[in-house]
């Protein structure tokens, strides 16, 4: 449960120290539970110096607020399931993007690292697609960066499937951008033993869904190596349009667009 301090009037100096002592008092379990909201760029500094979650409260009145990555604008008016996320994203908890019949998708944890070796271990899934890093250590570094900039920055990005029923990892599934193009592309990979359930299919659209309803999404785009038999069946399966050959970093690619 978050517990929500909006602080809208300006506090002074000796105000600012008494509130620093007081969280200073506050036991730690206290604090994580605090999702403070603030137009005042020393209070948000205070907050985070302690770990505090903290978001910016803009008005009219320009002012800046260092080190501090999410802002609200009317506070009498507050969509309590994006201050839910702000809150998560501070205290390193993974959102929840979406669930069908069978499984959940969620944004990957550091803890997914070893079930993403098992799932890329079979050659046949990187045939079209890059392999992790040899280093484990290397991929690990590259997943806190990805949580740190991708999540951070875009609020998307590529996801972990788990099943529903265990919480098994048996994949990744996601809308990611790649430089030079204007539209999302759609990306997925299914462990193989989970392959020809149509899961791919069941988390996929409703991925395509989450970007519409919850991104503003209006189209998606796919590139895929011409070989790749199986990921062309499911673009025709979730109504994806042949669109053209594109060169990718010297690579040629199939590009198939979905209007959502």
């Amino acid at each position: 449960m978050i517990t929500k301090i909006i602080l809208e009037t300006e506090l002074n100096k000796e105000e600012l120290k008494k509130l620093e002592n007081l969280f200073k008092e506050t036991k730690r379990d206290i604090l994580d539970s605090f999702l403070i909201l603030t137009d005042s760029p020393e209070l948000a500094g205070i907050c985070r110096r302690m770990d505090m979650a903290v978001a910016a409260v803009l008005s009219g009145e320009q002012k800046e607020f260092p080190g501090i990555s999410y802002a609200v604008m009317d506070v009498d008016n507050l969509d309590e399931k994006y201050l839910e996320k702000i809150w998560q994203r501070y205290r390193g908890i993974p959102w929840k993007i979406c669930e069908t019949k069978r499984c959940l998708v969620r944004e990957t944890v550091q803890g997914d690292v070893d079930s993403f070796y098992r799932i890329y271990h079979d050659k046949s899934i990187t045939a079209y697609m890059e392999d992790l890093y040899e280093d484990k250590e290397k991929e690990r570094q590259y997943i806190r960066d990805y949580i740190e900039k991708v999540y951070g920055f875009y609020g998307f990005g590529m996801w972990t499937v788990c099943l529903k029923e265990t919480g098994e990892v048996i994949g990744r599934a996601g809308l990611s951008m790649r430089e030079g193009f204007e539209e999302p592309e759609l990306g997925y990979v299914i462990g193989k033993r989970w392959q020809k359930r149509g899961i791919a299919t069941e988390v996929c659209r409703e991925i395509l869904a989450y970007g519409k309803e919850e991104l503003g999404f209006e189209q998606v785009r796919v590139l895929m190596h011409p070989e790749n038999i199986a990921s062309e069946c499911l673009c025709n399966k979730l109504g994806f349009k042949y669109k053209e050959e594109q060169e990718v970093d010297g690579a040629i690619y199939s590009a198939y667009m979905l209007r959502l």
